[in-house]
């Protein structure tokens, strides 16, 4: 789903994005609800949907699913200053969350088709949102869902024509593993408390 944004462009800068897990929602320009299946076509897999949102100033997305519910949000937020971090990893809800983030710097005709190539992409996926912003065609933010096997990830792309710079992110949740301490079998279960370990190294070298 490909829209245009019925506002000015608010974010000037790549550098000004700030990651957030849990909060509330933002007030939305497009949203997309999402219903979730492990690939067999039930859409009560996880019992929930995955919601899209564009902001102002960047994404919001949230899970209402499984064992509890989770909200990431990359946008400007007031008073937050941090850069993205290169890898989180953390437990919330019952889910094992991982999120990772990089920017890509391109010359200008790159950048135009490389922006492009994602909105034709996002314009015919099932599980997309994209909207531009007005005065730019390369000025978007778009977000690519996917569900498996009790697992939901999402992939998102903040573009900045006037730097050059395409942030580029990927998230996902899966159902937590746990250890049942009489049988030693491993599972997954539903506790709510929640743990991290963030990572400031190098990031993964998985495909993005």
């Amino acid at each position: 789903m490909l829209t245009t944004l019925q506002t000015s462009y608010t974010d000037t800068r790549a550098g000004d994005l700030a990651w957030q897990l849990g909060g509330e929602p933002l007030p939305a320009l497009a949203v997309r609800d999402i219903g979730l299946d492990d690939g067999t076509g039930r859409s009560d897999a996880f019992g929930g949907t995955l919601q899209l949102r564009l902001l102002g100033a960047s994404h919001q997305v949230v899970l209402a699913a499984g064992p509890g519910d989770c909200l990431e949000t990359v946008a400007c937020l007031p008073g937050r200053r941090t850069p993205l971090p290169a890898r989180v990893a953390e437990q919330v809800a019952g889910w094992e969350y991982e999120f990772a983030a990089r920017i890509e710097e391109l010359p200008p005709h790159v950048f135009a088709a490389r922006a492009q190539e994602l909105l034709a992409l996002v314009e015919g996926h099932p599980r997309a949102l994209a909207g531009i912003f007005p005065g730019d065609p390369s000025a978007f933010t778009a977000l690519v869902a996917h569900c498996g096997d009790r697992r939901v990830h999402w992939r998102t792309w903040h573009a900045y024509p006037q730097e050059g710079r395409l942030v580029c992110t990927r998230s996902s949740l899966s159902l937590r593993r746990t250890v049942d301490a009489q049988g030693g079998r491993v599972g997954h279960g539903g506790h709510s408390g929640r743990g991290s370990a963030r990572h400031n190294g190098p990031e993964p070298q998985a495909e993005w």
